[in-house]
């Protein structure tokens, strides 16, 4: 939530072309009653790209599906995984592990209301509830709704005593016990999630598993996304350089500028583009230092660029 928004995901897909984007979590609720335009809105370039949906009523879940349908999503996911008690008492997100009933009801309703795939991510236990019997019965009775699609944090989720941060950290990671789910239910398509940093641990999970999820890994050290085609894919394309993908996303940056996009609403999501390299400190710096500032424009981003790349003025320069 508040990472992966649409400039974010333009940024990504400049990266691979393969990858399958998510959105941050949006709930029924904000999409019922707020700014619909505001949640749902993507630019085509983003594609594939899958709504990821937050809610336990299921008819408002329902109605939200046909809502991505519309809108031109390849995927609507629903999220019984997070662990923020922010969405505990909404009824939302890894507290719903505990009703897989109700769980199995909502992607029943998704499903009937929509021809995209409806799948769901979550976690693979949550507070008490570690044991495997637990964690099958909930992907079993989830199943029954026709979702055949899962994807799974492969960590507990504490919802009382740690903090949504804690959470993504203190539990400790059980890969076995996901490729477990996928020899016994192997019909299922089972996708894992949680503490992947590199792409030759991507293809080591690929054994045993369809398909991996990165996320933290992916926003931190995004030029890591670079590699997913030719790695996962079997892209014989070269792998974009930083400098090429500035060079993409610099048309993007204005042309939002000129819609009255604030510069550090898009900047934001490139701070770890040049982590490691020499001048990244700086990088970072520039940008965090002026792309807030009132008409902030692309001659931060130019000046930032200058701090790390030799041929930043290859760059078109900003209009």
């Amino acid at each position: 939530m508040d990472w992966s928004d649409r400039h974010c995901r333009y940024f990504w897909r400049l990266l691979s072309k393969n990858a399958v984007l998510y959105t941050e979590m949006v709930t029924t609720g904000a999409l019922q009653f707020g700014d619909r335009e505001r949640f749902l809105r993507f630019d085509p370039a983003e594609q594939p790209v899958a709504l990821q949906l937050g809610g336990s009523d299921a008819q408002a879940l329902a109605e939200c599906a046909e809502w991505a349908e519309q809108w031109g999503y390849n995927e609507v996911n629903l999220n019984c995984g997070c662990p923020s008690d922010r969405v505990q008492s909404g009824r939302i997100g890894a507290c719903l592990m505990a009703e897989p009933e109700l769980v199995r009801d909502c992607m029943g309703a998704m499903t009937e209301r929509v021809k995209i795939p409806v799948t769901v991510k979550h976690r693979i236990g949550i507070d008490d509830m570690d044991d495997y019997d637990g964690l099958m019965n909930f992907v079993d009775t989830v199943a029954q709704s026709g979702c055949t699609t899962f994807i799974v944090h492969a960590r507990k989720a504490w919802l009382q005593g740690l903090s949504p941060k804690e959470n993504r950290d203190v539990p400790p990671l059980d890969y076995e016990l996901v490729a477990r789910i996928k020899r016994e239910r192997p019909d299922l398509e089972i996708i894992i999630n949680g503490g992947i940093k590199t792409l030759e641990q991507c293809n080591t999970l690929l054994q045993d598993v369809d398909g991996v999820m990165l996320g933290r890994e992916i926003y931190a050290n995004p030029i890591l996304l670079a590699g997913v085609d030719q790695a996962l894919y079997g892209d014989t394309a070269p792998a974009p350089s930083r400098l090429q993908v500035m060079q993409a996303f610099m048309p993007y940056m204005q042309a939002e500028l000129e819609r009255g996009t604030r510069l550090n609403q898009m900047t934001r999501h490139i701070l770890g583009l040049y982590q490691g390299l020499p001048g990244a400190r700086a990088f970072r710096r520039i940008i965090s230092e002026n792309a807030h500032k009132k008409g902030a424009d692309l001659t931060v981003v130019q000046q930032a660029l200058a701090a790390v790349e030799p041929d930043a003025n290859a760059l078109p320069r900003p209009l």
